[in-house]
């Protein structure tokens, strides 16, 4: 095997086994263990409450946090924010790690959703239901992928405090927006949501370690946009 292939195991398929079967444990634990224990007790009483507080205001409010993290938004958004990365840096780093995010957490939550059975709050249901389980959400965990890894981007090239608090202010809402607005509109409880921030939030954190540390040794193969250093160079003249 290769060291580039060693490196991929390593670095990105093995985090995210074991991410996958973390988030499985999880929803095995919260659906079949904790389901009667504080504060998986009262996980029904707050979507309740959220369903009776429901006015016309925080229903338009709550489409458009929705909107935001709907599969359709969540590509197109990906898309072209890869492609102004690729045009404007003149490189692939960036670009692959924010779409190598988005594709991890959807991939770990179809296949905790297909492992997790878990029916919707019992509540009236704002949203057409998908055939996905309830636990975790598809939308707060691409939301936490998508916009998160957008402010890590933008704060990395943020050249002062205040620029890097801004970008991180103003994205990371939109996912706590999201999740707020999926209770609210019935279709997840407290907990799924909380187990997406894990999902959105560690698909982050392992992309950024394998894409965006520069100082990571990928062998021979190296990651596309990586300026080689001088000992490369030199380490290839000898072997030409």
């Amino acid at each position: 095997m290769s060291d580039f292939a060693v490196q991929v195991v390593k670095r990105v398929l093995a985090p995210v086994a074991l991410l996958l079967t973390f988030m499985v444990l999880l929803g095995v634990l919260v659906t079949r263990v904790l389901d009667r224990v504080w504060p998986f007790t009262v996980e029904d009483a707050v979507n309740r409450e959220l369903a009776a507080d429901r006015t016309g205001g925080w229903n338009d409010v709550s489409l458009v946090f929705s909107t935001l993290a709907s599969t359709q938004v969540i590509v197109l958004v990906t898309v072209v924010a890869a492609l102004v990365l690729r045009l404007v840096l003149h490189r692939w780093r960036e670009p692959l790690f924010l779409c190598a995010a988005v594709s991890a957490q959807a991939l770990v939550f179809l296949l905790t959703t297909m492992a997790i059975d878990r029916r919707r709050p019992a509540v009236e249901h704002m949203d057409v239901s998908p055939p996905t389980s309830s636990f975790p959400s598809g939308h707060t965990s691409a939301a936490v992928a998508l916009y998160v890894g957008i402010a890590l981007l933008l704060a990395l090239r943020a050249k002062s405090t205040a620029g890097k608090v801004t970008w991180w202010a103003l994205l990371v809402l939109v996912p706590v927006g999201v999740a707020l607005t999926r209770m609210y509109r019935g279709m997840h409880h407290p907990s799924d949501v909380v187990a997406s921030f894990v999902n959105g939030g560690t698909c982050v954190a392992i992309m950024a370690r394998a894409v965006l540390d520069r100082t990571l040794n990928w062998g021979r193969a190296r990651l596309p946009g990586v300026t080689p250093s001088g000992g490369d160079v030199a380490a290839a003249r000898a072997r030409s």
